[in-house]
C-alpha cells in the first residue's frame, strides 16, 4: 500500500472529462470471503478489493485454519473451502477499525468448537455489537463482551450453531443480520430472524442475500422483517467483484463540482450495490446522468441546487452529498442516518466541526444535518481516522484552494489508490 504524507493540499481543476474503474467494493469482497471460507470445494474471487479491510479479513481467516492464496497482480483470491467446520480450535483475532469483520466473523465462529477472541483499535472498542451478542445467544452461542459495555472485544466459547429463533436490532447496523444470515445456514436446525425496529442500510442486507446466492444458498428475502434461512452448504464458485459503488461516488461527486464529466465503469442499475443511487440525489440536484449497461456517467448541470435526502439506505454517501451540498443553491437537508454516529467516527458530528471550518452553516441533528452554503474558503480537514470524511471532503479542494486534507492515509481502510486516482484523474494535488 502506498505511503501518504502526513497532509496533502488538493488543488482547483477546470472541467473533468474522464472515466475509471474503481477498485472492488469492500462490502462485497468480506462477505464473499466468509461464503468462500465455508463453501465445499474451491472458490476464485476476482476483483479482490487490496485494503486494510479485507486484509484484516483474510488474516484473520487465516489464522482460522482457511486457505487463503492472493494473487496482488491480477486481484484475485483463491480459498479453500472448509465445508462449514471450521479447523482452529482457538484463536486470538485482531479486526483493526472493520465492522464487517469483526460483525461477520463474531457470527461465523459460532460454527467452530473452541475459544475465540476478537479485537481492535479503541475506536472499535466503542463500536456496538451488543445486539448481535444478544441473538448469538439466544441462538445457544456462549459469547459475550469482555469489557461488558456490548462493545468488543468479543470473547467466545464456542460449539456450533444451536438455531431456532432470534431477534436482532435493525437501528445500529445491517451488518448484525448480514453476520448472522451467512453464518445461519450451518446450524443443526433452521434459523428464524425477526428484526426489532427500523432496518437501516437495507441494501446492504439483499447484498449478502444476492452473495449467498452465488455461492448456493438461496434464502427468500422478501420480506426483511422476518426471515427463515434453510440449512445448507456453500458450493465453491468463480465470483467476480464489483467495482466500489461507495467509492465510485467520489468520482461522482467530483463531476457536480469541478463541473465536466466522469464515466464510472463496471456498475449499472443492476448493480448488488445500493450506493449507486446516489446519482439519483445528484440528478435531483441538476446534474444529468447517463446509466449504461456496464457505466454510469454524470455530467454536471447548468447549476447546483439544494435537496432534501433521506440517505439511510446510502449512507457510506452521507459525507459525499456534504461536499457536494457546499456547492448548492439553498440548503440540503440529510435525514434518516442516524446510525453512522456509530461508524468509523462520529460522522454527523465529524461533518459538522469540519463544514463549518469551511465556510457553511451547518445545524446537526440527531439523524442526520443541515448545510447552508456559504462563503467558501480553505481550512485543515481533520479525517478522524475515517476514509470516508478524507475522501470526500479532498472533494472540495476541486473548487477552493488551500483545502488540506490531514492523515490522508487512512484512505487504506478501502481504498488505498485513492489519492494517486485522483490526482491521475484531476491532476489536482500535491503528492
Amino acid at each position: 500500500m502506498p505511503q501518504l504524507p502526513e497532509t496533502i493540499e488538493i488543488r482547483p481543476c477546470g472541467p473533468l472529462d474522464t472515466a475509471i474503474r474503481p477498485p472492488g467494493s469492500k462490502s462485497i469482497t468480506n462477505r464473499a470471503l466468509v461464503c468462500a471460507a465455508l463453501a465445499d470445494g474451491r472458490s476464485t474471487l476476482a476483483g479482490l478489493l487490496a485494503s486494510e479491510d479485507t486484509r484484516v479479513m483474510i488474516d484473520a481467516l487465516r489464522k482460522l485454519g482457511v486457505a487463503v492464496g492472493i494473487d496482488a497482480a491480477t486481484c484475485t483470491a483463491t480459498i479453500e473451502g472448509c465445508g462449514g467446520r471450521i479447523p482452529a480450535a482457538q484463536a486470538d483475532l485482531y479486526v483493526a477499525n472493520s465492522g464487517t469483520t469483526v460483525r461477520f466473523l463474531t457470527a461465523m465462529l459460532a460454527l467452530a468448537s473452541g475459544t475465540f477472541r476478537l479485537d481492535g483499535t479503541p475506536r472499535m472498542r466503542e463500536r456496538p455489537i451488543g445486539s448481535l451478542i444478544a441473538a448469538l445467544r439466544s441462538l445457544g452461542v456462549d459469547v459475550a463482551s469482555e469489557q461488558n459495555n456490548d462493545c468488543p472485544p468479543v470473547r467466545m466459547v464456542a460449539s456450533g450453531l444451536k438455531g431456532g429463533a432470534a431477534t436482532i436490532r435493525g437501528d445500529v447496523s445491517s451488518q448484525f443480520l448480514s453476520g448472522l444470515l451467512m453464518a445461519a445456514p450451518y446450524a443443526r436446525s433452521p434459523v428464524s430472524l425477526a428484526v426489532e425496529g427500523e432496518l437501516v442500510s437495507q441494501p446492504y442486507v439483499r447484498m449478502t442475500l444476492a452473495v449467498m446466492a452465488a455461492f448456493g444458498v438461496a434464502v427468500d428475502g422478501a420480506d426483511l422483517r422476518r426471515i427463515a434461512v434453510p440449512l445448507a452448504h456453500y458450493r465453491g464458485t468463480s465470483y467476480v467483484i464489483e467495482p466500489d459503488a461507495s467509492a465510485a461516488s467520489y468520482f461522482w461527486g467530483a463531476a457536480a463540482i469541478a463541473g465536466g464529466r466522469v464515466t464510472v465503469e463496471g456498475l449499472s442499475r443492476t448493480s448488488l450495490q445500493g450506493d449507486t443511487a446516489f446519482v439519483d440525489v445528484l440528478e435531483r440536484m441538476g446534474c444529468r446522468v447517463e446509466r449504461g449497461a456496464d457505466q454510469i456517467t454524470v455530467r454536471s448541470g447548468d447549476r447546483l441546487v439544494g435537496v432534501e435526502a433521506d440517505m439511510n439506505a446510502i449512507s457510506d454517501t452521507v459525507q459525499t452529498l456534504a461536499a457536494v451540498a457546499l456547492f448548492a443553491e439553498g440548503p440540503t437537508t440529510i435525514t434518516g442516518v442516524a446510525h453512522i454516529r456509530h461508524k468509523e467516527t462520529d460522522r454527523i458530528a465529524a461533518l459538522a466541526t469540519e463544514l463549518r471550518k469551511l465556510g457553511a452553516g451547518v445545524v446537526e441533528h440527531d439523524d442526520g444535518l443541515v448545510i447552508a452554503p456559504g462563503p467558501l474558503r480553505g481550512a485543515a480537514i481533520d479525517t478522524y481516522d475515517d476514509h470516508r470524511m478524507a475522501m470526500s471532503l479532498a472533494l472540495v479542494g476541486l473548487r477552493v484552494p488551500e483545502v488540506v486534507i490531514r492523515d490522508p492515509g487512512c484512505t487504506a481502510k478501502t481504498y488505498p489508490e485513492f489519492f494517486a486516482d485522483l490526482a491521475r484523474l484531476t491532476r489536482s494535488s500535491h503528492l
